[in-house]
């Protein structure tokens, strides 16, 4: 369990929404509070999902993820399409196969009847591009006022193909990590929204499926250390979170960090920094240093990979820090998020 400067005041505290920002605050609440109470040795991995043993011998995993994203609708996509993605690749973080996806909704009375029926169709896009389907799921409704339109709560169960084991404890120094392609479009594309910013160009969110691009992953590099997907707080968040797990210092090169040039200049522009933006299509990949190129080239195979870069690698630190080498020449630590840089981003 990590170590925070301050315990958490359970007594008089209440919920703000750092608590659910993907940063220092958010992981100290799932240190002190949830993990504490529903300890178990499945939890304690600390995945995106978790692998259950199945009583055929074979592995399963399940996940959850709950959408409360605000706006509904976004450049290139909608809470729909993100509820269904966001599960599926909590799912293929674990080196899984998706199979079935569960949906819950929680909708305030009075929404829009066309609304909901772009978003349900939207979802139902997703899964069958994706080769997921919705095979349950239940309803809720909530008096005016008392919601926010709809929340969705989705629940993904996939299968681990034998020999495959991604965790955090797998990582070792001298590791290189990689990330699949251009980072912060899904949480400037909200952001620009909900700020009625214009660019030259739009800039879109980056929701997809990344299944079938983790299975070319591992067909190609089968002893990947570990995947997660830089969804709340960013890179930085999974960097730190991987940092803490697996007991190593972590180094990676702004010059390296696939960033396009309208998001770092809306970016500049909003006083963001895209190290802890949002995505929902993107992934960080942890291997040993022999195969980063063979993983590199599979990545950059495949549609959802073609930018992928490596960005840095794995050192030996008992501190367990996260550092950038900058485009100057110096170093600067990359710490978690304090405070909610960007609510109701997913």
């Amino acid at each position: 369990m990590k170590t925070y400067t301050r315990p958490l005041d359970l007594k008089n505290g209440r919920v703000d929404m750092s608590h659910g920002s993907g940063g220092r605050a958010m992981a100290q609440l799932i240190d002190e509070l949830f993990a504490r109470h529903f300890a178990n040795d499945i939890l304690a991995e600390q995945g995106d999902g978790a692998v259950l043993p199945s009583l055929n011998g074979g592995r399963l995993v399940m996940a959850t993820d709950s959408h409360v994203v605000s706006p509904l609708f976004f450049a290139g996509g909608d809470i729909g399409c993100l509820s269904v993605h966001g599960t599926i690749n909590d799912v293929a973080m674990m080196g899984a196969r998706p199979l079935y996806l569960s949906a819950g909704f929680i909708l305030e009375e009075g929404f829009p009847l066309a609304d909901l029926q772009r978003i349900v169709a939207s979802m139902a896009a997703a899964a069958r591009e994706a080769g997921v389907p919705i095979v349950t799921g239940d309803t809720k409704v909530v008096e005016a006022g008392k919601g926010d339109g709809v929340f969705i709560t989705t629940t993904g169960v996939g299968v681990v193909p034998e020999g495959i084991d991604l965790k955090a404890s797998n990582i070792k120094v001298g590791d290189k990590i990689l990330v699949s392609g251009m980072l912060g479009d899904h949480g400037v594309a909200i952001m620009s929204q909900r700020e009625n910013l214009t660019f030259e160009t739009t800039i879109q969110s980056d929701t997809a499926a990344l299944h079938t691009l983790v299975a070319a992953m591992l067909e190609s590099v089968p002893t990947l250390h570990a995947l997660r997907d830089p969804t709340r707080g960013g890179l930085a968040a999974v960097l730190n979170e991987f940092a803490h797990a697996s007991g190593h210092g972590m180094v990676i090169r702004e010059a390296a960090i696939p960033v396009r040039s309208e998001v770092a200049a809306a970016c500049e522009l909003l006083g963001l920094d895209p190290l802890y933006v949002a995505n929902e299509g993107k992934l960080v990949a942890y291997c040993a240093a022999a195969d980063a190129d063979a993983l590199l080239a599979a990545m950059r195979n495949h549609p959802l990979g073609r930018d992928a870069a490596i960005i840095g690698e794995v050192i030996a630190d008992e501190h367990a820090f996260v550092q950038m080498e900058t485009v100057f020449g110096g170093r600067r630590m990359v710490d978690w998020l304090n405070g909610e840089q960007l609510p109701r981003i997913c």
